[in-house]
């Protein structure tokens, strides 16, 4: 038998040794062949098809070099739309990283009521089955094809699309996420990461606030809440806030807020009428929707902002174009993916989020945690608001 060196068109290497000329093959294929026997010059490289047997021991060499074991990881998924009990956990395969993707082991997962509005189908997710989950931060296990910038051990933090934070690893464009400072805890930074960008393009793009504005940020305690209340106090603003029960109104105080309403006991607009002396607010910020959308167009003041990021309660009625004329109010559905659609603005305002982290002007509160595995039920109590402040998904 002769010692020859064989490979493919894809350039992985083999070594083999001649084998009878009674094995048959009936398929043939294309490879090289370098003649390792008796010299020390390998023989020129070709790609013509050698004799039988070694077609065959090519064949069955590239078809054992193909077979590699899937990376199977857990994740939540959804095959169907419905309540909690439909989040499913379960294995899934990741794919191959391709040119300018990262894959990641997700250190805590953020949970949003976005995440809610898609198990629904308020929103409708672009796959399905799908993993939901649209804020997480890990560690960057892998880096794909030619990418710079991003290298293994990173801790990095993303918000927003692509979906699918709800799993142990995943596979991310390397665009799509940010560094972590050293400063802040990976925990921390997965139940800001996009309820602080949203706060900040809230209080900061959206609508402006300055010294002296009086605003009103409806579920005061929750996630966005929480942050919105305490960055427009920084900024000089007068906030005024509203929560369904006592400890949350508490909360909302530790959090900036000038005036609590507890909506259940009063009513919000008639409270909002007298604080302001009938002035009304310059801007109201309304993540509930339906239940309060109406009062909160009544809060404002001639020329005031209405925006509205959410819809806890349900989906408002449509409005009528002469209902915003009475007033000259201005109406505003925005979203986060619209103001960090470039690369600079996702930097831009992440980075302004991790230092008001760092300077203390921001204070998350993690003050819920749940295994991964038991998503559902951190659906179920953030859906039926036994929650406050942030809720974070441990893989």
């Amino acid at each position: 038998m002769g010692l020859l060196k064989l490979g493919f068109q894809n350039q992985r290497l083999h070594f083999l040794r001649f084998i009878p000329q009674s094995f048959n093959v009936s398929t043939p294929t294309s490879f090289w062949v370098q003649n390792l026997n008796n010299t020390t010059q390998h023989s020129a490289l070709s790609y013509t098809p050698r004799s039988k047997p070694v077609i065959a021991k090519a064949l069955s060499t590239e078809a054992a070099a193909k077979v590699q074991p899937a990376k199977m990881v857990k994740a939540i998924r959804v095959h169907e739309l419905g309540g909690p009990e439909v989040l499913k956990w379960e294995d899934v395969e990741l794919g191959e990283l391709k040119e300018g993707e990262i894959r990641i082991k997700n250190k805590a997962v953020g949970l949003n009521f976005i995440d809610i509005y898609f198990r629904k189908g308020v929103y409708k997710a672009a796959t399905m089955p799908f993993t939901p989950g649209m804020e997480a931060v890990g560690e960057v296990i892998a880096v794909g094809p030619g990418l710079t910038g991003r290298k293994v051990g990173d801790i990095v933090a993303y918000a927003g699309i692509p979906m699918g934070a709800y799993a142990e690893e995943q596979i991310l464009p390397a665009d799509k996420v940010v560094p972590v400072p050293p400063s802040v805890d990976p925990i921390i930074a997965a139940s800001i990461m996009l309820k602080g960008m949203t706060a900040q393009f809230l209080v900061r793009r959206c609508f402006k606030v300055e010294s002296g504005h009086t605003v009103l940020v409806h579920a005061a305690a929750g996630g966005v809440g929480s942050l919105l209340c305490q960055w427009a106090n920084a900024l000089g603003a007068t906030v005024i806030g509203t929560v369904s029960t006592k400890e949350k109104a508490a909360q909302a105080k530790e959090d900036g807020c000038h005036h609590v309403i507890i909506y259940k006991e009063e009513d919000f607009v008639s409270r909002v009428n007298e604080i302001t002396s009938g002035k009304g607010v310059e801007v109201v910020y309304d993540s509930v929707g339906k239940d309060t959308f109406q009062g909160s167009l009544a809060c404002l003041k001639p020329c005031g902002y209405m925006v509205s990021f959410g819809q806890s309660s349900g989906t408002p009625e449509p409005v009528p174009l002469p209902a915003l004329g009475a007033k000259s109010l201005f109406l505003t559905r925005p979203s986060l993916m619209q103001y960090t659609s470039t690369r600079d603005e996702l930097l831009k305002t992440a980075g302004e989020v991790f230092a008001n982290i760092a300077s203390g002007v921001l204070r998350a509160r993690v003050n819920h945690k749940y295994p991964l595995s038991q998503a559902a039920q951190a659906h179920e109590d953030l859906e039926n608001r036994r929650t406050s402040g942030s809720v974070v998904l441990l893989p």
